[in-house]
């Protein structure tokens, strides 16, 4: 079974509560939820893990107990070489996810650590980003896993 790590940075974790009018009004427990039942559909595994710190996220990219992984990262994709950094020195696949379209926003965010390593970058669809995450993760899950076959 492919397994997925779902890794989302700072401040997810107030979901429905940060800038609703931004963010949407959906919790992360509740987005969590309507993740977890499409990768069951899809029969793929998933894991949820969720820090407003950088090394914490870090350390748990090197697990490297993942197939592939759902980043979004916050306020780390502007910030982050050390976060690029793990996912290129693990070696795992990951698509980059954002519920707005932060090149639209403030300038500051149009700078991007990881989208020129994810395998593509879903953005501004709100919480149907991460659904369309999980097909495309699904829809390639055999290249994806062959192509580390060693890492399991």
């Amino acid at each position: 079974m492919t397994r997925i790590l779902v890794l989302q940075g700072p401040n997810l974790n107030l979901l429905g509560t940060r800038e609703p009018q931004i963010y949407g009004s959906q919790t992360l427990d509740q987005l969590q939820t309507t993740i977890s039942r499409r990768a069951l559909e899809l029969d793929l595994g998933v894991v949820f893990f969720q820090s407003n710190h950088e090394g914490a996220l870090i350390d748990r990219v090197h697990e490297r107990d993942f197939d592939a992984a759902i980043v979004n990262a916050g306020g780390l994709t502007h910030t982050s070489v050390s976060l690029r950094d793990a996912f290129l020195a693990v070696e795992r696949p990951f698509v980059e996810v954002h519920l707005t379209d932060p090149s639209t926003r403030e300038p500051f965010r149009a700078v991007n650590f990881l989208h020129d390593i994810a395998l593509t970058s879903i953005v501004g669809k709100g919480p149907a980003g991460y659904l369309e995450a999980v097909d495309y993760i699904a829809a390639h899950r055999d290249e994806l896993t062959s192509s580390h076959p060693g890492h399991r």
